[in-house]
């Protein structure tokens, strides 16, 4: 038992020294990240208004979406991410969240907002040829939060939401962040 412990302090006493070795101004410790799953919300400015939204980019991320949730977080959402811009169609089999959609194109500004209703299978399409982002919110968050087209998405938060979930930005992002 004795031995065990003083093998303990050992070990801090090592860790001290190789700390103390280290601590200059030019050195930083930086701890590993842990890479964060599909469930995981990410703040996004929009504009002047701020959201928590999960990120869809895998295909089957995207399939589901918000089906079969039942409720969501005032300030919650669901932003899918594509490669390339491209026209965008949405519908809402099983979901019974009312949602609004926003288009954005591959600038980040929001170029539209449509309304989607529950179990509606309606295709929702983009009136714009060139959207590579489409966020959902709960019904009335865009109004409530006085977005409007030409609002612009932080990008720069984009950018790190999907690095922290392991995906490479550049493939979703131009080079002008």
């Amino acid at each position: 038992m004795m031995k065990a412990h003083s093998h303990g302090w050992v070990t801090i006493a090592v860790f001290l020294i190789l700390l103390a070795a280290c601590a200059d101004e030019e050195t930083v410790v930086v701890a590993p990240v842990q890479p964060r799953d599909k469930d995981s919300y990410f703040p996004i400015a929009l504009g002047e208004a701020r959201i928590e939204a999960q990120l869809a980019v895998t295909e089957s991320e995207m399939k589901r979406g918000l089906m079969y949730r039942k409720s969501m977080a005032a300030n919650r959402g669901m932003l899918f991410i594509y490669e390339q811009a491209a026209p965008l169609s949405f519908w809402m089999r099983n979901t019974f969240i009312p949602l609004d959609i926003g288009f954005f194109d591959a600038n980040g500004v929001l170029r539209e907002v449509r309304s989607m209703h529950p179990h509606d299978e309606t295709s929702i399409r983009s009136r714009d040829d060139t959207i590579q982002f489409a966020l959902e919110t709960n019904a009335g968050w865009f109004r409530q939060n006085s977005v409007k087209p030409g609002a612009k998405l932080d990008l720069q938060a984009v950018s790190e939401a999907l690095q922290s979930r392991g995906f490479e930005p550049s493939h979703y992002l131009s080079d002008s962040l």
